[in-house]
């Protein structure tokens, strides 16, 4: 009798001490958002895992952001728009009247703080934003003035929306640090256990390896405001953040109620089941990505821009994107997305595009027999049929030599781990003796870009900004290096002089122009191969909240977050 009256009492005490159950007692209900794993920081500058980003996206803010539905860059912290004065290189900031966290009047000073810190630091992630800055003025409590050491057009759509932080959190800890026999790992590994922000909410609890709690800020300056035609909250008084291992785990969370939404790209395979439940909704937006085959071409045969070209022509991105991703993707054709409209060009080379897998075997053959490719079987045979190809030599005569194609494993991403498989076919069909070879993620990652040591791979990133600066880091000269952006190594001085020109030029027009000509020499090179650009697929209960706003890369936005409501019941 005792032992079962134990058995009771325990989870009753469990039940009343989560902040989940007690929340649902009170009259303001919840917002319950759940993550696919556990946020790593509350460090604003060691956070570069998503869900750190996330959880601090709602305290910090920037003094731009991008409107949902134009992506053109909005006042937020900012008052207005930046104002130009080309005769000196500089830009004039106003700030909106604005409070952290702790009551404290947001001023210039914290964003030249702000500035000064990353540049003294050169904190990763940031530092090439702001390095050119040269001074910085603040003639009063709301006026920025930045004088840019030479024409930089990042300024705008990167440095600009950088995160502010609070001078009076971070001073101190900049003095100690610079104390330090290593000063940016003693700032990097602080730990912040309530950071002083001016977003919408504040953190009430980090529960490891449970719960996030946060609550609306009584301070936040974006409160009743109008910005970008919307009437800004936020409407919620709590959101707690949930942690699940897998997504399944989640899904079923979100089928039961237990949370409202799941911050996570889901895989086309839950859909016809979230699709069919009455209290879910399931949302589809475009993805700021890029998913693509890369190439060494340091070494051979990759080295050779025909081989490149050939298998181009033979990778059916059709056939990835309706069979792999289940129709769930857009064909990428140049290195920036679709969904990026401005920066996107159109008119680069299709290669393989509408053809039948006989026709791109054709093609391919020509383009190499052209070059000086033979066979021991070659794929064509004499009277024009596609045959297996056997035995391919390279213009020098030799049998083209075993290669791999490194991949994620499956169960990081089964979407790329698939590609490299089919890729793999779709090369042996033409003689090509490739081996699609899945490894640990990291691993992957030092033997691409730390040490070079490979042939050929399948990665992508998930999150492009949505300035195209990043198509110049990816192929720079200088940047084939340890470690750096140009992981296939390769070298083109037109290239770099456009690429360059780009960087400085501020006439939006012209460097669109740039940026145009740069994605033509790309992919007539193909160092990279753009496949696709997976749609986000995102699920909510439509019956406990609604009001999410779609835009690029999802409804995990600051929007959202401004804007979702309570359903009335």
């Amino acid at each position: 009798m005792l032992k079962s009256k134990i058995i009771w009492f325990i989870p009753a005490i469990i039940f009343f001490l989560l902040p989940l159950s007690c929340a649902e007692q009170r009259s303001d209900p919840i917002l319950k958002i759940g993550l696919h794993e556990e946020p790593k920081t509350l460090n604003i500058w060691l956070a570069s895992d998503a869900n750190s980003k996330r959880i601090l996206s709602l305290i910090y803010q920037p003094l731009y952001l991008r409107a949902p539905d134009t992506l053109d860059l909005i006042p937020w912290l900012a008052a207005d728009q930046p104002e130009f004065h080309p005769d000196t290189i500089s830009y004039t900031v106003r700030l909106k009247q604005a409070k952290w966290s702790d009551g404290s009047e947001v001023t210039s000073a914290d964003v030249a703080f702000t500035a000064n810190l990353i540049k003294e630091f050169k904190i990763p992630r940031h530092y090439s934003q702001w390095k050119f800055i040269k001074k910085i003025e603040t003639p009063d409590n709301h006026t920025v003035i930045f004088y840019l050491s030479r024409p930089e057009a990042i300024f705008r759509d990167r440095t600009l929306t950088t995160t502010i932080v609070q001078e009076k959190e971070w001073s101190q800890i900049a003095e100690n640090a610079k104390k330090q026999k290593k000063p940016l790992r003693f700032l990097l590994n602080y730990k912040i256990d309530n950071p002083v922000g001016c977003g919408p909410f504040v953190l009430t609890e980090w529960q490891k390896g449970a719960y996030v709690h946060l609550k609306q800020s009584p301070y936040f300056f974006g409160k009743n405001r109008r910005i970008d035609r919307r009437l800004i909250g936020p409407y919620i008084d709590d959101i707690l953040f949930k942690i699940y291992g897998t997504s399944d785990v989640a899904v079923l969370a979100l089928k039961k109620g237990s949370i409202d939404m799941f911050w996570w790209g889901l895989q086309p395979g839950y859909l016809k089941n979230l699709q069919q439940h009455k209290g879910i909704k399931v949302l589809f937006n475009k993805k700021s990505a890029l998913y693509f085959m890369g190439f060494n071409v340091r070494k051979k045969p990759f080295e050779d821009v025909n081989l490149r070209r050939a298998i181009a022509v033979l990778i059916n991105k059709d056939f990835i994107i309706s069979r792999i991703l289940q129709g769930y993707g857009t064909r990428m054709d140049s290195i920036v997305p679709p969904g990026n409209k401005y920066w996107f060009c159109p008119d680069v080379d299709l290669y393989g595009k509408g053809l039948d897998r006989k026709e791109r075997i054709k093609k391919a053959y020509h383009i190499l027999r052209n070059a000086g490719y033979t066979w021991v079987v070659p794929p064509v045979d004499n009277n024009g049929h596609v045959v297996s190809g056997e035995g391919i030599r390279t213009p020098d005569e030799r049998l083209m030599e075993p290669f791999e194609i490194l991949t994620p494993p499956a169960d990081y991403d089964p979407l790329r781990a698939m590609s490299g498989l089919m890729i793999q076919e779709w090369l042996r069909a033409i003689g090509m003796p490739a081996f699609s070879k899945p490894m640990a993620f990291g691993a992957l990652l030092e033997q691409v870009k730390g040490r070079h040591e490979f042939d050929a791979f399948v990665l992508g990133y998930g999150r492009l900004s949505l300035d195209p600066d990043y198509l110049r880091n990816f192929f720079l000269s200088s940047n084939d290096k340890p470690r750096g952006w140009n992981m296939s190594g390769y070298k083109n001085r037109y290239f770099d002089q456009l690429a360059n020109q780009s960087a400085s030029e501020m006439n939006r027009e012209i460097r669109k122009d740039l940026i145009w000509k740069m994605q033509k020499i790309i992919m007539a090179d193909v160092p990279y191969i753009p496949l696709y650009d997976p749609k986000l697929i995102e699920a909510v209960r439509n019956d406990t909240f609604r009001g999410w706003v779609n835009m690029l890369d999802g409804i995990g936005n600051i929007w959202s977050f401004c804007q979702v409501k309570p359903v009335s019941r």
